[in-house]
Order: C-alpha cells, then structure tokens, then sequence
C-alpha cells in the first residue's frame, strides 16, 4: 500500500516534454524520483529543461527528435534507451493542431497532423516495446489524447485534430492487446483545455472563455498538476492492472455531451 503511487527509479522516455503539459509532467515525475529521457524537435529546449530538472538528483536527458520521422524515433530511443539503461515508461506527450475548416483542408496540413499525432505514436510505441519487451519485466506506455478524441467541436475546423486523436483511442486499445502477454499496460490520458501558457490568448479572446466554463460542469479550466495525477498513476503499481484504457480529465465535459 505504501508504494501505490512510488516511481522512484523508473526509466521514463517522454517525447514532446517540453510542451504546454509535457514540461508539467517532466517536472513531477522527477521530483518523484523517477530518471526522464526529454525529446522534442528542438534539442537545445530538451536539453535545457533536462538540466534543470536534473538539481533534484535524478538522471535527465535531451533529445533532439522529428517525431514524424520513424527511423529517427528509432535511433532515439535507443540512444535514451542505453542512457538510462533501459526504459520502463513511455509517456508520450507529441501532438498538434493546423486549425482548417472542412472545405479548406489543405492534404498537406491534414498529413502533417496525423503524421505527428498518429503515426508518431505508432512508431514511438513500437520502438520503446521492443526494448520494453527485451529487458523483461514490463513496461508501461502512456499516451496523451485530448476530450477531440471523443468530441467533436461545432463551428470550428478540426477535422485533422479529432480523426488523429480518434484514431490514436484505438492503437491504445490494439497496441494493449499485443503487449499485455508482455506485462505492459498501455492507456491514455484525455484532458480538456488546460492552464497554460500556450491556451492563454484563446482564454482571452472575447466570449471563448465563458463558453469553455459554461459547457464544463466543474465550471472552471483544470491545472496541469490535475493530469499529471492521471499520468503518475498509470506508470506506478496503482495502475498495473489498467490497460486499454483512456481516462477523461475534462471536468465531466465528456460525461455530459
């Protein structure tokens, strides 16, 4: 019981923790002990947010990483793979939005979006199995979604972003299946719109901010340290016995449309 929520000691391979959310979820799971491998197209801000987290004693990377690129992924995450000397954990934090009405998506946008939302997944998921899979032992991959892959939006153009997202419940569902004679749980993590830097100027835009609070039953926009929650429980023992699963952290936005 002591140990439900411990992720001392975990290898944890975090692609994209540098981003809005990722950057909160890097900074937890450090503090918790656990040793985090940072990767994201720009090396000098993985690598910069790795040192930093580093003060607290645990072992950090960076990474630079085109997550659109499958043989890059590989060659990555076996490079954080011999650095850390293995890898428990996937969290994968990699995603994007190229807002465009139906009418107006452009083939490239619509590539761009679900090669890094999609395919990214697919292929990070597969290269931290296979060295999940060799160590033994187990593992835990964790992908971040969002309420779009459940919802879609009226009077916007997210046709890209939904379809990704959609799409990536069910490789979590697939890739869960495949690994669980592995003894690796694979789940998602779905949160709504969420403090931070990179959501305040919509927050700002007149009405957007009332019509997030009045259609979210808690009636405020969650915090970054209320995903993380979700996150340290999928990686540590108090979530071994989930997979397959995706967990909403909407406020009950999800629950009540």
């Amino acid at each position: 019981m002591d140990r439900l929520f411990d992720i001392k000691g975990l290898r944890i391979f975090l692609p994209g923790g540098y981003g809005a959310l990722g950057e909160a979820i890097a900074m937890a799971l450090t503090r918790r002990g656990a040793h985090c491998a940072i990767a994201g197209p720009n090396g000098g801000k993985a690598a910069a947010l790795a040192q930093k987290l580093a003060c607290v004693g645990v072992d950090t990377y960076g990474f630079e990483l085109d997550a659109r690129r499958p043989a890059a992924i590989a060659e990555v995450v076996d490079r954080a793979a011999e650095a850390m000397g293995g890898i428990d954990v996937l969290v994968n934090c990699v995603g994007v939005q190229r807002e465009q009405s139906l009418l107006d998506v452009t083939e490239e946008a619509f590539d761009a979006v679900y090669e890094t939302n999609l395919k990214s997944a697919m292929f990070l998921a597969q290269a931290v199995a296979r060295h999940q899979i060799s160590q033994g032992g187990g593992g835990r991959q964790i992908h971040l979604l969002s309420v779009r892959s459940q919802l879609a939006l009226r009077g916007r153009g997210y046709s890209a972003y939904c379809a990704t997202k959609g799409g990536l419940v069910m490789l979590v569902k697939q890739h869960a299946m495949e690994l669980a004679p592995h003894n690796i749980t694979v789940n998602g993590v779905a949160p709504t719109f969420i403090q931070s830097e990179r959501i305040r100027p919509h927050l700002e835009r007149d009405g957007f901010r009332d019509f997030i609070l009045d259609r979210n039953p808690l009636g405020r926009i969650g915090e970054p340290v209320e995903v993380v929650g979700q996150i340290i429980t999928f990686a540590a023992p108090a979530g071994s016995y989930m997979t397959g699963q995706i967990v909403y952290v909407d406020g009950g936005v999800t629950a009540s449309q």
